[in-house]
């Protein structure tokens, strides 16, 4: 990395180290536990925070409006997790700062001593956000996928996020070996007996950490973009009331997953409602604001990552 960009990383630390002190109002015992740091760091960083002047009687740093927006998604949504990544004004549409804020989740995960287990998702902001990962040793702690890594054409899923997590982490790995959909009812029930699967899907279940894309059903859709679901199986969805998806379950406006259609025919981990551990959920951008505020509403999910444009179109009620 260069020097430019770790002044930058420590700014953006001691930019969030000084909200949570000088705005929030925590002590620096929490600011060390919130940001994963020793005292001693949070000290320092409170400290950079005044020497850059980057708060006088407010903050001057783009966190700080990102912190404000987050507390008011937290409020507004009950949720458990939630964090504002600044918009790029010249590429509003650009996943780089959620990438930048997932990594920064996984890697606190990781950095636990505690054994650990992540579930994640597919898709490109999962992809970005892996491949933003330190190398790390974390040997006691498990990466599992919560959706199939096959591809309609029979090849391995090229947004599939679990090994190059592992190759990273040296963390033990569980790929779920199965197509996202396959042919029938029937076929899924008995794929999901197979042994091998059924301790994968369990691994995934008891997940401390579960990290998923939010996708949006309508024209553009992902999953038919993608070639998983069929031109007539996306109109099937919109007709039955389907937003959005999170690991290929569809769901409605109001956050419930739709009984019927292409949902009979998903290999992915069921979603748990309301979510139980920590499940969160990472998108921006005007095309999926429905179906990120369908699944906050349903509880699909309890923490989010998005940007600041994202974040205020779902704070309009």
């Amino acid at each position: 990395m260069a020097a430019s960009d770790n002044d930058k990383s420590r700014l953006d630390d001691a930019a969030r180290a000084g909200w949570l002190y000088y705005i929030a109002g925590h002590t620096q015992d929490e600011i060390a536990k919130k940001l994963s740091v020793s005292r001693a760091t949070a000290q320092r960083l409170v400290s950079l925070c005044l020497s850059e002047r980057l708060i006088t009687f407010r903050l001057e740093h783009p966190i700080a409006a990102c912190m404000e927006l987050a507390k008011r998604l937290k409020d507004m949504f009950d949720l458990r997790y939630c964090e504002v990544a600044p918009t790029d004004p010249a590429n509003p549409g650009n996943v780089a700062g959620l990438a930048e804020r997932a990594a920064a989740l996984l890697e606190q995960t990781l950095r636990a001593e505690k054994p650990t287990i992540i579930a994640i998702g597919t898709g490109r902001v999962m992809r970005a956000a892996v491949e933003q990962i330190a190398p790390m040793d974390c040997p006691n702690h498990q990466v599992v996928s919560l959706v199939g890594n096959i591809s309609p054409d029979g090849s391995a899923s090229f947004f599939d996020t679990v090994a190059r997590l592992a190759d990273l982490t040296k963390a033990r790995h569980y790929p779920m070996p199965l197509p996202v959909f396959v042919s029938s009812e029937a076929e899924r029930e008995q794929l999901l007996r197979i042994a091998a699967v059924t301790r994968v899907r369990t691994i995934a279940e008891n997940a401390d950490l579960r990290l998923v894309g939010i996708g949006q059903i309508d024209q553009g859709a992902q999953l038919h973009v993608d070639g998983f679901i069929t031109r007539e199986e996306l109109l099937e969805l919109m007709r039955l009331g389907a937003v959005g998806e999170i690991t290929a379950y569809a769901f409605d406006a109001e956050g419930r997953v739709i009984e019927g259609a292409s949902n009979l025919r998903v290999t992915s981990v069921p979603h748990r409602v309301p979510a139980q551990t920590l499940t969160v959920g990472a998108a921006l951008g005007p095309a999926k604001i429905t179906a990120i505020r369908a699944a906050l509403k349903g509880r699909l999910l309890n923490g989010l990552i998005t940007d600041e444009a994202t974040a205020k179109q779902l704070l309009q009620r």
